[in-house]
């Protein structure tokens, strides 16, 4: 039973630390060893950028996401638009063609959203890129706010926010069943990328707003899932900063059901186990200089779930040992019984039209049998 009370502890100690102690650290290590980014006084420059968007059956949105950015205030001779069709099938790039020659157009194969950049920055002619969907807008001095964090020359990539419906005003009611959960938790993220941004580095951005110096990009595998980790963590091995600017804002919606959010949350976890393998380097504490961030925030969430099945089991097995033990238990039931009952009302609540696709949102089977094993 001493085995048993130990795997139990430490099984909390690791859900405690991941979601409490690791923001708690990261709290105090902000306030008393920041290093914020260094923008010198005056006018800032305003360096040219080319702006990548990777499209896949984007026709009926593209336009309006196309005169978002021609309307950014960034002068239209230091800014390249192009649009990467990945095998769309829905005009998408006739409606971007449409907007020649401000935008220029690539047509390709379905090969994935990772590829589909890779071929943007292959056309891109300018030294910062700025990397966008064609689901959301921007802020009119998005653009601007991201770029100038360029003037330090120790950062190499800058994420902006994504701001979702259900986050832009207290007490609005989002177009999402699910939406005041996901604000609340996108909330809780953007918290702690403001804080690893000040003591080094964020360790991933939002892929709906963020930018690089072209010198820091390595192409990424076609079969990336999440290149708005891969590529800002190799930015982080090869030295550099990335940092979040929270003032470069793009606008966007929580995802309408508990299915959707799902697919989510699958994709994102079948890529951090895929992270591990595709940069190894990372795992090194050595070589990667946010080695603890990133074992705190994203190593330490993948094993939480195993966390959490010894836990139940543990306390289970020492109900009748405490009272902790059996509150434990009580507990976790409830939770598990409330989870239950929560996904029921979501059936019920969900909207019968079929699930809108998300360019990107749905992992190989293969990455789905790895989440889930």
């Amino acid at each position: 039973m001493t085995m048993v009370r130990t795997a139990f502890w430490l099984a909390v100690a690791l859900v405690a630390y991941v979601y409490a102690g690791y923001p708690v650290l990261l709290a105090l290590w902000a306030r008393l060893r920041p290093r914020p980014v260094r923008i010198p006084t005056g006018p800032a420059s305003l360096p040219a950028v080319s702006i990548v968007i990777a499209a896949r059956d984007e026709g009926p949105r593209l336009a309006a996401r196309l005169r978002n950015l021609l309307a950014l205030e960034y002068p239209a001779d230091r800014r390249q638009i192009i649009v990467v069709s990945d095998g769309s099938s829905d005009g998408t790039c006739e409606v971007a063609a449409g907007f020649a020659p401000a935008v220029e157009v690539i047509s390709r194969p379905a090969l994935g959203k990772a590829s589909a950049l890779n071929a943007g920055v292959a056309r891109a002619r300018h030294e910062i890129l700025v990397f966008a969907d064609a689901r959301q807008t921007f802020a009119p001095d998005a653009v601007r706010r991201l770029v100038r964090n360029f003037e330090d020359p120790s950062v190499g990539a800058v994420s902006g926010e994504l701001v979702l419906d259900c986050e832009r005003a207290a007490g609005a009611t989002p177009d999402s069943t699910i939406g005041e959960g996901v604000g609340l938790y996108w909330r809780y993220e953007k918290w702690l990328r403001r804080r690893e941004s000040l003591v080094a580095s964020t360790l991933g951005v939002s892929g709906a707003i963020w930018a690089m110096r072209r010198s820091c990009w390595r192409p990424m595998p076609q079969d990336t899932l999440l290149d708005d980790v891969l590529a800002p963590m190799r930015v982080v091995l090869a030295g550099k900063r990335v940092v979040f600017e929270g003032s470069a804002r793009a606008f966007d919606r929580a995802a309408p059901d508990a299915s959707a959010e799902s697919r989510r949350k699958v994709r994102t976890l079948a890529g951090n186990y895929q992270l591990s393998w595709l940069e190894p380097k990372l795992l090194l504490p050595v070589v990667n200089p946010v080695w603890l961030q990133f074992v705190s925030h994203k190593l330490g969430r993948l094993l939480v779930p195993y966390a959490l099945v010894v836990c139940l089991l543990t306390s289970a097995a020492l109900a009748g040992e405490g009272i902790i033990y059996a509150a434990a238990l009580v507990a976790q039931i409830g939770v598990g019984v409330l989870a239950i009952y929560g996904a029921v009302l979501e059936g019920r609540a969900r909207r019968r039209a079929p699930a809108v696709h998300r360019f990107g949102d749905e992992p190989s089977p293969k990455m789905k049998r790895i989440a889930n094993a």
